[in-house]
């Protein structure tokens, strides 16, 4: 465990480095050195640290896939700073299933385990790649992207970085199939029956 607590405080390093060199594209620049909420006027150094990750310190891995975020919602002096980070924890055979995020790229660090992650071009060609411990994979902004953890016996963490506060995620399974288009619709545009979209639909919700 003090080896991937180790890990996971380097990977926090690199990743903070990183998103240094990501955040030149990212958000609109501000007039001033930072934006405080409207309700806030007292600022000390307390404002600026994000203390939520505390909780993987010492945590039993999860048991399904996880995103723990520090992004504009969870962390407001990220605003007008084009950058946010993520956690990445991948039990055994769990994957993040296909999204996008509409307003950042993704840049993420491997800390241990390993992955298989992929992106989709927008002349729809599927790049992959075998991810060990210790890469690095960039997901361009706003392509369908995913991350696989096709290990059996093994979890596997990574850190994600972004060049926005606010990157956005549109899942593709829920976007497509939790929302309230058509069935009929749905049926057509997969080449299908109402019947099968349905039955996908009760998957996701189970």
């Amino acid at each position: 465990m003090a080896s991937k607590n180790f890990s996971l405080l380097f990977s926090v390093v690199v990743a903070s480095l990183a998103l240094v060199q990501i955040a030149k594209a990212g958000d609109p620049n501000i007039l001033s050195d930072f934006i405080l909420p409207a309700n806030q006027t007292v600022v000390d150094g307390s404002f600026f640290t994000f203390t939520g990750m505390r909780v993987l310190v010492g945590a039993p891995e999860p048991t399904t896939f996880k995103v723990l975020k520090a992004s504009l919602a969870e962390f407001p002096a990220v605003n007008g700073q084009s950058v946010s980070t993520a956690v990445l924890q991948f039990p055994a055979v769990s994957v993040n299933p296909p999204h996008t995020h509409p307003r950042s790229a993704e840049l993420l660090y491997l800390v241990y385990g390993s992955l298989q992650v992929g992106f989709v071009d927008t002349t729809n060609k599927l790049y992959t790649q075998t991810l060990q411990g210790g890469d690095i994979f960039v997901f361009p902004k706003g392509l369908v992207h995913f991350q696989y953890n096709v290990g059996s016996q093994y979890s596997a963490l990574a850190v994600s970085a972004f060049g926005s506060a606010n990157a956005g995620t549109v899942s593709v399974p829920n976007s497509v199939f939790n929302t309230s288009i058509d069935d009929k619709i749905l049926a057509k545009s997969f080449k299908t029956d109402v019947a099968t979209i349905q039955k996908i639909k009760a998957g996701l919700g189970s």
